[in-house]
């Protein structure tokens, strides 16, 4: 097991067809953090396209990128998960970076890119639904959790409709807003008004 990276440097993996709801909460908390967003694409400067039609030039091409150069790597989801092959280079380096000792959190579709790198044979995890992943052949099914969100030590996954779970893992896993997750958790999940005063407080 390598030596996990003290960067304050968190990589968000972007690719045509990215899912543009699923990273917002966890990218803009963490920048107030003190964290730094770093966008990681296929090339570097080549504009890559969202669902929603937003154009982003990533900062970084996948293969520069490096565990030891980063806190975090956040895998969003997009329909080229299920489309083919195409994005498995970004699963791979999930697997440079577990091995590392640098934690992965992966969403909704990147959940099936793991599962199809082998990833999530051996762990607990979640995903949109169990049947999903289990279309794409893995071996991980008993390892499967019904729930908003999962960590295993490094891994954290999620489905499609929870990025306010997949946010807060993520904060607890880097030891972001200690003491002021679970009321910013009730706040942006179950619009809870006393979350607010608690977490301004």
């Amino acid at each position: 097991m390598g030596t996990e990276s003290d960067t304050t440097t968190v990589h968000l993996a972007v690719y045509d067809t990215l899912a543009d709801w699923e990273t917002g909460h966890a990218t803009a908390w963490l920048t107030r953090a003190g964290y730094t967003i770093r966008t990681v694409g296929p090339v570097a400067g080549e504009p890559v396209t969202t669902i929603a039609g937003i154009r982003i030039v990533p900062d970084l091409a996948l293969d520069d990128l490096r565990p030891e150069d980063s806190a975090l790597l956040i895998l969003p989801g997009a329909e080229k998960y299920d489309e083919g092959e195409e994005l498995a280079p970004f699963t791979a380096k999930a697997r440079t970076f577990l091995d590392a000792g640098v934690p992965v959190a992966a969403i909704c579709g990147a959940t099936a890119g793991l599962a199809k790198e082998g990833l999530l044979d051996d762990r607990p995890h979640t995903s949109a639904v169990s049947f999903y992943l289990a279309a794409t052949g893995y071996k991980g099914g008993e390892h499967y959790v019904d729930a908003d969100a999962v960590t295993d030590g490094d891994l954290i996954t999620a489905g499609p409709t929870e990025p306010v779970a997949f946010a807060r893992e993520i904060f607890a896993r880097l030891g972001a807003y200690e003491g002021k997750r679970d009321a910013w958790y009730r706040l942006f999940h179950d619009s809870d008004p006393a979350a607010f005063v608690e977490l301004n407080s």
